[in-house]
């Protein structure tokens, strides 16, 4: 459904996004749109430009088209300012200070916001009780699956309004994967928008409201989750 077939203002709306390398177009002009507490799922294969999506989106990539944030038009805006707008996006590979304590990693993570920096801490710990144990242990000594608590947290420490996440899951054990992205279940009812790439995708649909398929560089559908089972090629190429 098009955003202006929605009776309201998106949070999010991208309108012909492109984004190369050198000669090499990687994101065809494409749109999306995601609502107030929306949870969106993009879904591709590898290769098909998802992170490339999500990085043209923050302004990390280079990229041309129209960017909207709820109805104002910031396309002008770098990484940093759309950050201050409530933006806010975990790479993968997380993106961590290794060398640095889970306590210094949030406590970057709150420039945005440094008055309420323990008020945002102990918002993190109530999701990610494992951080307050390991607060002044190296960032680069956690698991894997901490790691990405950590890259969350710190995420949260600048109150996004729009929490962007590329792979979460990637290179963690089921258990611990099922645990954060039932984390970001949490953040998304209590307000949150999110724009999420998982490779999990069972599980992912599972969260989301709707769904992005890009192939190629550009989204080739727009379903509810609820309909992609009857769309036969893609339930067997993801839910299985």
């Amino acid at each position: 459904m098009p955003a202006s077939d929605k009776g309201n203002v998106p949070l999010l709306e991208a309108r012909d996004i492109s984004a190369s390398y050198g000669q090499v177009q990687a994101l065809k002009p494409t749109s999306l749109h995601i609502a107030e507490g929306e949870l969106v799922t993009i879904l591709g294969p590898n290769g098909a430009g998802k992170t490339t999506l999500m990085r043209a989106l923050t302004r990390l990539t280079a990229s041309k088209g129209n960017l909207f944030f709820r109805g104002e038009d910031i396309t002008g805006l770098s990484t940093h300012r759309l950050a201050r707008r409530g933006i806010i996006m975990v790479q993968e590979g997380r993106g961590l200070f290794p060398q640095m304590s889970v306590r210094e990693n949030l406590v970057i993570g709150a420039f945005l916001h440094s008055a309420e920096t323990d008020a945002q801490m102990t918002s993190v710990f109530e999701l990610f009780p494992r951080l307050k144990e390991r607060l002044d242990q190296l960032a680069g000594s956690l698991s894997g699956g901490e790691q990405q608590m950590l890259a969350i947290g710190r995420a949260l420490m600048a109150k996004p309004q729009l929490l962007m996440l590329d792979e979460p899951s990637l290179g963690l054990a089921p258990r611990v994967a099922f645990e954060i992205l039932g984390t970001l279940r949490e953040l998304n009812r209590r307000g949150i928008g999110i724009l999420l790439v998982e490779q999990k995708a069972p599980l992912a649909l599972k969260l989301a409201q709707r769904v992005y398929v890009i192939a190629l560089g550009k989204i080739v559908a727009e379903l509810k989750t609820d309909e992609i089972k009857s769309h036969h090629d893609l339930a067997r190429y993801y839910l299985h």
